[in-house]
């Protein structure tokens, strides 16, 4: 793996040199909202920050996902709705997240939402303040596990919520990332994987 100078200047400069694609929404039955897959550096691994969303919230309740959350009529941009959110859940200062460019749209199956994914660089060692009406806790895991042929992708099928719901996930110490947050994982894998071998 490369340091991590090295490896953020790789995947910058892939995602500035690409256009994310867009999920339609015609007919506006989705509303929007936007996540930041946090990287930072720890004893010299890259990892990938997630957070374990609290018991009691209203969507994707207990779930691995990244922090983020829904566009709000005040902001000016979905980057700055994803700049909010971060600060909202995990204590995370804007001045903090080097955005280093966005993936491709998702759909969320169970709450009708467009996720809008940035990938973004944030310190290491850093003070969270996690806000538990939001976040049960943080989850750093190694980026590359989730290399293809490192990490422990599979297809299949989840219950959740009397729904059953197919599609990859990835499991890393117990816990299970699935869903639209391991739809995203895996896109961002296979853009950088796909255009670090150009």
């Amino acid at each position: 793996m490369l340091n991590q100078k090295k490896s953020t200047q790789i995947i910058r400069n892939i995602l500035r040199n690409r256009m994310p694609k867009t999920a339609p929404n015609q007919d506006s039955s989705y509303r929007h909202a936007a996540v930041l897959t946090p990287l930072l550096e720890e004893a010299g691994v890259y990892k990938v920050l997630f957070t374990k969303r609290a018991d009691h919230l209203e969507h994707h309740r207990g779930q691995i996902s990244f922090p983020g959350g829904s566009v709000d009529e005040e902001d000016r941009s979905i980057e700055e709705t994803v700049l909010r959110e971060v600060n909202e859940e995990i204590g995370l200062q804007r001045q903090d997240v080097d955005i280093l460019g966005r993936i491709d749209d998702t759909v969320t199956m169970l709450s009708n939402f467009i996720v809008h994914p940035f990938v973004g660089r944030i310190p290491p060692s850093y003070n969270f303040s996690i806000n538990k009406g939001e976040v049960d806790r943080l989850i750093k895991v190694p980026l590359n596990f989730f290399y293809p042929g490192n990490s422990t992708l599979k297809r299949k099928e989840i219950g959740f919520e009397g729904g059953s719901f197919y599609g990859p996930t990835y499991e890393y110490n117990g816990d299970l990332i699935w869903g639209a947050t391991a739809r995203i994982m895996e896109n961002f894998m296979n853009i950088i994987c796909s255009n670090r071998k150009r």
